[in-house]
């Protein structure tokens, strides 16, 4: 995963700066600042503006860990517990290109928080997940039909049993 990071950065480039990008606004096309707002809302645990962006067949689908949660209810559900107790949670985002309503968003996921969800009870973890993001979105509804992660697992295992 690491060598395909690797080479995605020397094909594209991966200087995407999402915080100096959406300054600009008029460079940025609208469904990549959609997708920067979403985002900013999931990391943000910002739950009121993230039910904004789900309907009932709204999708977030975790394709590593084989998990999938189908309407906003059961999405934001999933996410307060798995949110709980985190002290800082961010996607650094490296590059992000679309296709019409597809944005595809590379970079990693950093977490801060309780060790208790990761087998570590009593600690406070410090993890950096790299992965691939990708986001369809419903351009007329402002909503998201699809959230699908693909991270790196084996490196957060190696940072977590260095931790």
């Amino acid at each position: 995963m690491r060598i395909l990071f690797f080479m995605l950065s020397l094909i594209f480039g991966l200087a995407f700066n999402p915080t100096a990008a959406t300054a600009n606004t008029g460079e940025m096309p609208t469904e990549q600042l959609l997708a920067v707002k979403y985002m900013n809302a999931l990391t943000e645990h910002d739950y009121k503006t993230l039910r904004k962006f789900y309907n009932r067949d709204s999708v977030f689908f975790d394709k590593t860990a084989n998990r999938k949660y189908t309407g906003g209810r059961f999405i934001i559900d999933f996410l307060e517990r798995a949110h709980e107790g985190v002290l800082e949670y961010n996607f650094n985002i490296e590059h992000m290109y679309n296709a019409g309503s597809l944005v595809v968003m590379i970079g990693n996921y950093h977490l801060k928080g309780p060790g208790e969800q990761f087998g570590k009870p009593g600690k406070i973890i410090d993890i950096a997940i790299p992965g691939v993001t990708s986001l369809k979105l419903d351009m007329l509804n402002h909503r998201v039909i699809e959230h699908m992660d693909l991270l790196d697992y084996q490196t957060m295992s190696d940072q977590l049993a260095m931790q």
